[in-house]
């Protein structure tokens, strides 16, 4: 099953450079954050699916958690990351274990942090005194959902799962760990990354629709750290060591063909068992962070990796950086996929997302598609706003371009005279 996995990564990989599968990409409130542009050497790491207080596996720690071995690690090379960490997933039966080796290790029907029949030893809800050493020590909050069910259905690999239905229940167990996280440690998670990354949600409905609800952004990764994926082999020594040679000789080799090859980049990582219940990354993380030192990287947590700029395709080069970063607060300004593309020329569908208040484009849309079931589109309701609030011209088509003025044209106006232009 481990192989079949992999394959369908390799092909997913395959069809994403091929760009063979293109999304239309829009203006929108919420932004896939994978990378950010910077020739500085900083990257960010993250870890899913903790915090955990069983042992690694091999256990060579004297029985030490694995959430608080990845911390003293992280310590020892002062850097800070991003955990992507569950509420509980204690709910989460009847249910019983799937073969080891295959997605379905922790569960047929749901998924069990840190494993099934055992998790207690897992999730913030149980653990808060692990939330508290990572908020202690600088780390940063994202919210993994509270349960770990997929958004939606996800027939490959997971054609067994339960998942949620509606977008109000995956707000709702958003909610639930954000809401605790609020309330136990006066700390506001603006981070979210889905299960399994299933962006589907049934009626029309996909995660970023959720995310936009939240007000969170969408924490994606540009780089996998690996160790989740098990080796073949059968003895389990013979196989962590290669799951640890996985994790680092790649890292290795990508610095040395290009030292620069990490920076501005977001490294996902595991803070839980693999597939084969092995916890590779225990070993492999001091490693990596050794290699990334010698080559002069910070390693940072994913928002303040933004800090340095939270766009794909604009850095510190840009005039009016500061400026966009103050305006990418309270409007719509960059693509879904966290680009400006500020040299292409203005729309005025995206000039509506830039006069429209959250509120309107968001929430508006949302009660839209619950009451006619129907995708009803991101620009709809900017439109509208816009040539009601006589940003637009009742006539003006929102395909066409705003006069001849490009992106970067329209905002740098925008924010250096505090003014909306209309047409």
């Amino acid at each position: 099953m481990s192989a079949i996995v992999k394959a369908g990564k390799k092909l997913k990989n395959l069809i994403k450079s091929s760009g063979l599968l293109k999304s239309e990409k829009r203006v929108s409130y919420v932004r896939r954050i994978e990378r950010i542009k910077t020739d500085k050497r900083i990257c960010a790491m993250t870890f899913d699916d903790g915090p955990m207080a069983l042992p690694a596996s091999p256990d060579k720690f004297d029985g030490r958690g694995l959430t608080d071995l990845l911390l003293d690690t992280l310590g020892k090379h002062s850097a800070r990351a991003t955990f992507d960490i569950v509420g509980c997933t204690a709910e989460n039966y009847p249910d019983k274990a799937g073969k080891l080796g295959s997605a379905a290790w922790g569960g047929e029907k749901f998924d069990h942090y840190p494993d099934i029949d055992a998790d207690s030893y897992g999730g913030a809800i149980n653990h808060p005194e692990i939330v508290r050493r990572m908020l202690d020590e600088g780390h940063e909050l994202a919210n993994h959902s509270y349960r770990h069910i997929i958004f939606g259905k996800k027939p490959f690999v997971y054609g067994k799962r339960e998942h949620f239905n509606t977008i109000d229940e995956v707000t709702d167990d958003l909610s639930k760990l954000h809401n605790y996280i609020k309330e136990k440690f006066d700390y506001e998670i603006k981070l979210s990354r889905p299960p399994h990354y299933v962006d589907r949600i049934d009626r029309n409905f996909t995660s970023y629709d959720a995310y936009a609800l939240m007000d969170y952004g969408y924490m994606a990764a540009s780089y996998d750290g690996g160790g989740w994926l098990p080796s073949g082999l059968a003895d389990t020594d013979a196989a962590t060591k290669d799951e640890i040679d996985a994790m680092v000789k790649v890292i290795e080799s990508k610095l040395s063909e290009n030292p620069d090859f990490f920076c501005g980049q977001i490294i996902f990582g595991k803070d839980g068992y693999n597939m084969a219940k092995r916890t590779p990354v225990a070993y492999a993380l001091d490693k990596q962070l050794e290699l990334l030192s010698r080559f002069g990287y910070s390693v940072v947590s994913v928002s303040e990796l933004m800090e340095e700029s939270p766009f794909a395709d604009v850095g510190r080069e840009c005039d009016i950086l500061p400026e966009l970063i103050e305006l990418l607060k309270i409007r719509a300004i960059a693509y879904n996929d966290n680009t400006l593309k500020l040299d292409n020329p203005m729309t005025n569908y995206e000039y509506a997302m830039l006069v429209t208040p959250r509120e309107v484009a968001v929430e508006k849309r949302i009660v839209q598609i619950k009451a006619s079931g129907k995708l009803v589109s991101e620009y709809d309701a900017a439109l509208a706003y816009a040539k009601e609030n006589g940003y637009l011209d009742k006539s003006a088509k929102g395909k066409d371009l705003f006069g001849n003025l490009t992106r970067y044209q329209v905002l740098k106006k925008f924010v250096s005279e505090n003014v909306q232009i209309t047409k």
